[in-house]
């Protein structure tokens, strides 16, 4: 049985790669953050009492649930706010009020990027994306734990079920495969 002590420490120090995999995942900041505290607090009252062992794999899978769980969630929203936009009509007053307008953004922040800036940064994020997506399954499984969840071979082999050199072998091919790709069309990082 994990003590509280144990969970308390497991959660902090599972909460960066979380919320790094949920990101990737819904590519929206304040979902991904409420993706990781559900995830924690699901975790916390049903498997508090698990042996701190198990943890590791346990939450993966509630992180893995909760995000499915956010995505049928904006489907179904997604469908209602299409039906009732198509109900409006043009022309109201508050049609009048432009909120770009009147706002001011920081400087350094994406909001105050020129124009070719944000999409310059969007076609090179969209690029990398492409290319992980194109890896074989066991690459891109191993390369996007490693590197994006931040979990070590040691987790990554037990996530995986292999071997650590397995998940060694898996994740050198990734990144030469990604950086051959990405050099090919002039993205260096």
């Amino acid at each position: 049985m994990a003590t509280d002590k144990e969970l308390s420490d497991f959660l902090e120090n599972v909460e960066r790669r979380a919320f790094k995999q949920a990101v990737y995942a819904v590519r929206k900041d304040e979902a991904a953050l409420d993706i990781v505290q559900d995830s924690m607090i699901k975790l916390s009252q049903s498997y508090g009492d698990k042996p701190a062992a198990e943890l590791p794999l346990l939450f993966q899978r509630i992180l893995q649930n909760t995000i499915h769980d956010y995505f049928r969630r904006e489907k179904v929203r997604n469908t209602w706010v299409t039906l009732f936009s198509s109900m409006t009509g043009n022309g109201e007053a508050g049609d009048e009020y432009e909120l770009l307008d009147h706002y001011n953004a920081e400087n350094g922040s994406q909001a105050s990027e020129s124009g070719a800036d944000k999409l310059q940064r969007e076609q090179t994020l969209n690029a990398i994306d492409r290319e992980v997506q194109k890896l074989p399954a066991r690459q891109r499984e191993a390369f996007l734990m490693r590197y994006w969840q931040d979990l070590d071979v040691a987790e990554t082999a037990a996530a995986m079920g292999c071997s650590e050199g397995s998940v060694k072998t898996h994740c050198s091919r990734a990144t030469h495969s990604l950086a051959q790709a990405l050099k090919a069309k002039g993205i260096t990082l």
